[in-house]
């Protein structure tokens, strides 16, 4: 118990101060320079909540899922979400109110349904399921499909046309998998048991190009592994079938006023281009 109140007096404490916040300059530049994209609608026109009456905001995460939320190298909490969740409790003027909790990502919707907790930040796919038992902010982020290529093998648009019987490697049983045999149907499928097996084949040129998740193959590419190898070649592809409708924010089912002050904060945050200096801090390859 004490280690999990000294956790949560650090977090609260992480929040207010502003830690590892990106040096306004440098992270304007960048924003200015590499494109990022914007999957939040900014034609909605909200006005700003007032949240005099709520002592407090705690948002619930994990430490096990990077580059959203980790621990860093002090063990302190730390990622996309962490700071995100920073962005929109100053965008709401609260972040002396706002705490984050990190557990056990089992433990997170029970805690907000016992009250111990208001929000979720986290990936929790929004399904028919949960959204019997949650209400959800819009969507902030959402996963791309990209193919790999060596620099020597690109491959050239239309993309479509180009993958006509070309070899293209998947993991088998993903989700990218089935995508490509929907998006791409004249590309010649070869599977793979892992990700990483598909990859050491396509850059000893046993596959033409490997197609997955954009996020995990933007650290791919910047890995020892990758050695400089490969880019990404056409796309991003997005699709709500077989990725998902996305990243959301969840709150308790009677809280739909809390999910549309969020809901303002991240419209502002975009608006303000604080959004793509967030992707661009914790994305160095942009998976887009």
């Amino acid at each position: 118990m004490r280690e999990k109140i000294a956790l949560r007096l650090l977090l609260v404490s992480i929040l207010a101060l502003g830690a590892g916040r990106v040096a306004p300059h440098a992270s304007a530049v960048a924003a200015e320079t590499v494109s990022t994209p914007n999957f939040f609608d900014q034609r909605q026109r909200m006005t700003k909540p007032q949240l005099n009456g709520r002592q407090r905001i705690r948002f619930l995460t994990t430490t096990d899922f990077p580059p959203f939320n980790f621990l860093d190298p002090r063990g302190r909490l730390a990622g996309f979400h962490v700071d995100l969740v920073r962005a929109i409790c100053d965008e709401l003027g609260v972040l002396s109110r706002c705490q984050i909790e990190a557990m056990a990502f089992k433990d997170l919707v029970p805690a907000l349904k016992r009250g111990d907790g208001d929000a979720i930040v986290v990936g929790l796919a929004m399904t028919p399921t949960t959204r019997q038992e949650l209400a959800f902010t819009e969507p902030y982020f959402r996963y791309p499909a990209r193919f790999v290529t060596r620099k020597d093998r690109k491959l050239p648009e239309p993309v479509a046309e180009a993958t006509a019987g070309k070899s293209i490697g998947v993991e088998e049983g993903s989700a990218h998998a089935a995508m490509l045999g929907a998006f791409f149907p004249a590309a010649e499928r070869r599977s793979f048991a892992t990700r990483a097996e598909g990859l050491a084949a396509m850059k000893k040129g046993e596959v033409d190009a490997f197609f997955g998740d954009g996020v995990g193959l933007s650290y791919w590419l910047e890995s020892e592994t990758a050695a400089d190898c490969c880019v990404f070649s056409g796309g991003p592809y997005l699709s709500d079938r077989f990725l998902g409708e996305g990243l959301a924010i969840a709150v308790a089912p009677n809280d739909r006023a809390l999910a549309r002050s969020i809901d303002y904060a991240i419209g502002q945050i975009v608006e303000k281009k604080h959004f793509s200096e967030l992707l661009l801090r914790y994305f160095p390859v942009s998976a887009f």
